[in-house]
């Protein structure tokens, strides 16, 4: 799906996905707190695993034609990503302590 786009697509839905990862980042920051990343590092984060995971899916042969398909293998990547970022960061704070 991603691979089809040109550049100018590719540029507006990395934009509208980043936009939409920033708002939704403010408030985990509000719920994480000290946990997470701050709200642009949690943005980067959610960015970074929503195209990540698109990619790795169609890598593995997942046709993500339909873009609610799409959407939620990516939110599913985006969610999975910081997740694992953020216990990685209790557990190395846990083992400096």
């Amino acid at each position: 799906m991603v691979w089809n786009l040109d550049a100018s697509w590719l540029v507006m839905a990395v934009v509208v996905v980043g936009i939409l990862s920033f708002i939704l980042s403010l408030a985990l920051n509000a719920i994480m707190g000290e946990d997470g990343f701050g709200p642009t590092g949690n943005a980067f984060i959610i960015t970074a695993g929503f195209f990540l995971s698109v990619f790795v899916a169609n890598h593995l042969g997942y046709r993500l034609t339909d873009l609610r398909s799409a959407i939620a293998v990516g939110m599913s990547g985006a969610f999975f990503c910081l997740t694992v970022l953020a216990l990685a960061k209790a557990l190395i704070g846990r083992l400096e302590s």
